[in-house]
């Protein structure tokens, strides 16, 4: 059993049945959950899944998060240890790395995860393992 750590572009894929990387996300996430791995969302990466969601209106947002309780995945707060790390992976990165990015893989650090789960392949080589998820394009 592993510890999983899933960036947004993967729960946007899942839930998503448009998303180039659907079925691979979906695939993904049916392994680990039939493994018994432990699914974790940063804060930071949740309130992205949320954003278009939101955009739709609150019964949108209601149906995302019971898909993400459905999963279940954990919603892992951000506090100031993940934020500091957060700012030096950054740091370290350069300015072009996104801090959502920064957010998800200091979220890893701080809880040992095995690894994070994404889409995007930038996540790649910052001292996180990574397991990259893709899809038809």
């Amino acid at each position: 059993m592993a510890t999983v750590i899933l960036d947004a572009g993967v729960v946007i894929a899942l839930l998503e049945r448009r998303d180039a990387h659907h079925e691979a996300a979906r695939d993904a996430i049916v392994d680990a959950r039939n493994r018994g791995d432990r699914l974790v969302l940063p804060a930071s990466a949740y309130s992205e899944v949320l954003v278009h969601p939101g955009r739709r209106g609150q019964a949108a947002v209601e149906i995302v998060e019971g898909a993400i309780d459905a999963l279940p995945a954990q919603v892992l707060p951000i506090d100031r240890a993940i934020a500091r790390s957060a700012a030096l992976i950054r740091a370290v990165a350069g300015p072009s790395f996104r801090l959502p990015d920064a957010l998800v893989l200091a979220s890893a650090v701080a809880i040992a995860a095995d690894h994070v789960l994404t889409t995007d392949r930038r996540l790649e080589g910052n001292g996180v393992a990574v397991a990259l998820v893709r899809g038809a394009r």
